[in-house]
């Protein structure tokens, strides 16, 4: 009977921690100048988004509008300030107090804004240089919403893939390219240590694929083929796709510098369905439907990567729809999971599976807590 109370003892002290990736989408709008149609209106992407049960969005553009359209909808919201202000708000504490009374303080907590990021992919800014004002401008935010009582929202920046880790593969040798390494990202990581903030990163496996035709594609795209695996040598980690092969660079390259342990947001993937250049065969609605499955069934098999078995913590799809004139992102790809009128493109579930997961974790524990536990307890007393 012992042996009976020793292990319901120790189940007490269980916490379910397990959970999952959430998955989340960005929204960016396309301004009026540059498209002919009429943009849908806040309260329309806000109810589209919930219909799809998707929890978590992304706003670059960090309307205020937008922010004010999720309040009450328990949708995570992800801001962005452009890269354009970073000078600004780098050199001026004012600058960050103002941004915050535009776009934080009329919403919060109403809207459960999140997250903060300070620009996005700076090193891709040229032929302007915004990364010299990058820590300057993400300390003086930190301190204002500080000042301001708002101590629950982290910051940090976003960063590109291509412009920031040194390789892919094998993950092993990946490091921070330099000088950005030294002088940006290792201070950011001791920010971000120090916050408890999280390190953000634009990871497109559809571009590494473009770049390198040794790759094939079923190990772009999650499919479970013979011989569909690629073996990092240094380490002896076998990887059966390339998304985990990419968050593994990044897990190495911090961990060279001192920060293995910071979670890591996927802030931008995804798989054009169409657009581009003449020879992007692979920009098509098959590969990017079984891209996003391939995504989505790996994140919620809770199975993370080799490096990092918790995996990481957010994943934000790019992007919530296409656009009539073509995308805002490079060379008019479609990213879209909706097309230009709304409708649903793929047959994709986005709903998170991480709160079921917990919930039901905690419905069993309770359960076998009271029914046998507690009363083998009290017997043994």
């Amino acid at each position: 009977m012992s042996i009976f109370l020793f292990f319901c003892i120790a189940f007490s002290f269980l916490h379910f921690t397990t959970s999952l990736p959430s998955i989340g989408v960005t929204y960016s709008a396309v301004p009026t100048a540059v498209t002919s149609s009429n943009p849908e209106s806040p309260a329309k992407i806000s109810s589209t988004i919930s219909a799809l049960k998707i929890t978590h969005v992304r706003l670059p553009d960090s309307d205020p509008t937008l922010i004010k359209s999720f309040a009450f909808t328990n949708t995570s919201l992800f801001l962005s300030i452009p890269n354009s202000f970073l000078p600004a708000l780098a050199t001026n504490r004012s600058v960050a107090l103002q941004w915050i009374y535009s776009h934080v303080l009329p919403f919060y907590p109403r809207s459960k804004i999140a997250l903060i990021s300070v620009g996005n992919a700076v090193f891709d800014s040229a032929p302007k240089d915004y990364s010299p004002f990058l820590i300057p401008a993400i300390r003086n935010l930190h301190v204002a919403l500080q000042e301001l009582g708002v101590n629950k929202i982290p910051i940090s920046t976003t960063f590109s893939f291509f412009s920031t880790i040194t390789t892919a593969f094998p993950p092993s040798s990946a490091q921070f390219q330099q000088p950005a390494g030294d002088l940006i990202i290792k201070p950011l990581l001791q920010f971000l240590a120090q916050t408890n903030s999280s390190f953000l990163i634009n990871l497109y496996p559809y571009n590494v694929f473009r770049l390198n035709n040794e790759i094939p594609i079923g190990f772009a795209l999650f499919q479970d083929y013979p011989f569909n695996f690629r073996d990092d040598l240094v380490t002896g980690v076998r990887y059966f796709n390339l998304f985990d092969m990419m968050v593994d660079a990044v897990i190495t390259a911090m961990a060279v510098v001192g920060h293995e342990n910071i979670p890591v947001i996927v802030a931008e993937t995804g798989w054009p369905s169409g657009g581009g250049e003449a020879g992007e065969v692979e920009a098509n609605g098959i590969y990017a439907e079984m891209y996003l499955k391939g995504l989505v069934r790996h994140l919620k098999s809770g199975m993370g990567t080799p490096l990092r078995k918790e995996g990481i913590s957010e994943v934000y799809v790019y992007e919530l729809m296409d656009h009539a004139n073509g995308s805002n992102k490079e060379k008019g790809r479609k990213w879209g999971i909706l097309s230009e009128n709304m409708t649903r493109k793929y047959d994709v579930d986005f709903s998170s599976g991480a709160q079921i997961h917990r919930s039901m974790l905690w419905i069993i524990s309770l359960l076998l807590w009271f029914g046998f536990c507690l009363p083998l307890i009290l017997v043994n007393l």
